[in-house]
């Protein structure tokens, strides 16, 4: 029995697990969204950071990358044991087919696991839900926690799946849209001007009375 793990927003580019295969590919009726709170590493409780969950949407299709685990129940306990932690906002798991490119009948892998949220906002507190891409541009353009800032996270998914040979539309207007706020953002920001100052230390040179020296012969 080994561990296959689906990886379609940080895990694409930084799975942080020992695992012994990776293939590139993508599951079906699903898309991916920013609409999951993250609290404890890219935002705070006050300013969340938008990340990645997955959407229930028939006829799509969702790209990343799966993760093979092998070599015994320890080691899989193991990659278990820090993706739960790691993973520690979604609020379900889920086991999906994985196809590759070119095999759309039969799926490479059966059973991967996937770790998603409950989309309600009654019963999942990190779940944010959607809003206009402005809104959401903005939260992640600001957003910042003790792993890094938000948007850090997007524009490394959106070269990630660039990498990988399958760009994401979606992502990639996000993208642009955060672009856009951060450039608006440098620009109101107030610059201050100090006067210049000279680095060279003031040297005040007093006028020396007259010595007479004496030479003993």
């Amino acid at each position: 029995m080994v561990l296959w793990v689906f990886g379609y927003g940080s895990l694409v580019w930084n799975p942080g697990f020992d695992f012994d295969e990776k293939i590139i590919g993508y599951i079906k009726d699903y898309s991916r969204v920013f609409d999951l709170a993250c609290i404890d590493h890219r935002g705070t409780p006050e300013n969340p950071a938008r990340t990645c969950t997955l959407e229930p949407k028939e006829g799509a299709i969702c790209w990343g990358a799966a993760y093979c685990v092998k070599g015994g129940i320890e080691k899989e306990k193991e990659a278990m044991k820090y993706l739960e932690r790691r993973e520690c906002e979604y609020d379900q798991k889920t086991y999906l087919d994985f196809y590759k490119e070119g095999e759309t009948s039969e799926p490479a892998v059966i059973g991967v696991l996937a770790f998603l949220s409950t989309m309600d906002k009654e019963t999942n507190k990190y779940y944010l839900g959607p809003a206009p891409l402005n809104e959401m541009a903005r939260q992640i353009a600001t957003a910042s926690g003790p792993c890094g800032n938000n948007r850090e996270y997007l524009f490394s998914l959106e070269k990630a799946m660039s990498d990988i040979g399958h760009k994401d539309d979606y992502v990639i207007e996000l993208a642009h849209e955060v672009r856009k706020v951060l450039i608006s953002l440098k620009q109101t920001t107030p610059v201050v001007h100090l006067p210049l100052q000279s680095h060279a230390p003031f040297i005040h040179i007093e006028s020396l009375s007259e010595t007479t020296v004496v030479v003993d012969s």
